[in-house]
């Protein structure tokens, strides 16, 4: 592993109850940071202050806030990882509009957190190579799930099955990011209807002959 793959690792993985809390605080504390601050500004000496812990206890737990953000985005991978899991176990909506609203509003629950943390770990968290990887395995995760949700349904008529998955899952990664994180606000339920709305009369169009 090279310097700078490093410098993203956290230092260590606790393994006891306390240690775990006292990440977790480190992590709540740095989202408050950032959003409030802005990366730029988000030192480690005001996430250490806000997480009421010496910066010695923060610095053995990651070696920089560079760190801290690339945990901050790897968490939130892993819970829209959960959350499309979760929509893909319940049970088989009745439509291609039904299957593509549940798969848009995933999406959408995912980003409502915080939108301002959220602009922060796209644009500026750094991308460490087992990031990169854990981003390619969820995109390859979604376009498999896209495509059997194409092939299922008797309704969908796409030249390409592969292309238009992975299409629909560009277009939603794309445009929830960008919308979400926007510092003009969007009416959510608006959102959702006119993301679906035009994903379904994609899907269901027909190809252009």
């Amino acid at each position: 592993m090279s310097s700078g793959e490093r410098r993203l690792r956290p230092r260590k993985t606790p393994r006891q109850v306390r240690a775990e809390l006292t990440r977790e605080r480190i992590l709540t504390a740095a989202a408050h940071v950032f959003t409030e601050h802005g990366y730029a500004a988000g030192t480690t000496n005001r996430i250490a202050e806000r997480a009421r812990i010496s910066i010695g206890s923060l610095y053995q737990y990651f070696p920089n806030k560079d760190a801290i953000l690339v945990e901050l985005l790897t968490k939130h991978l892993d819970e829209g990882i959960a959350a499309t899991r979760a929509h893909l176990a319940a049970q088989r909506p009745a439509s291609v509009e039904e299957e593509v609203r549940g798969f848009v509003r995933a999406a959408i629950a995912n980003h409502l957190d915080d939108p301002k943390l959220l602009r922060v770990l796209l644009e500026q968290a750094p991308r460490s190579r087992e990031l990169l990887e854990k981003i390619e395995r969820l995109e390859q995760e979604h376009v498999t799930r896209a495509r059997e949700l194409i092939e299922r349904y008797s309704e969908v008529r796409v030249g390409d099955p592969r292309t238009a998955a992975r299409l629909v899952v560009s277009t939603v990664e794309l445009v929830v990011h960008q919308l979400i994180s926007s510092a003009d606000p969007i009416d959510i339920p608006a959102f959702e209807d006119e993301l679906t709305t035009m994903l379904t009369r994609y899907l269901t169009g027909g190809p252009l002959r």
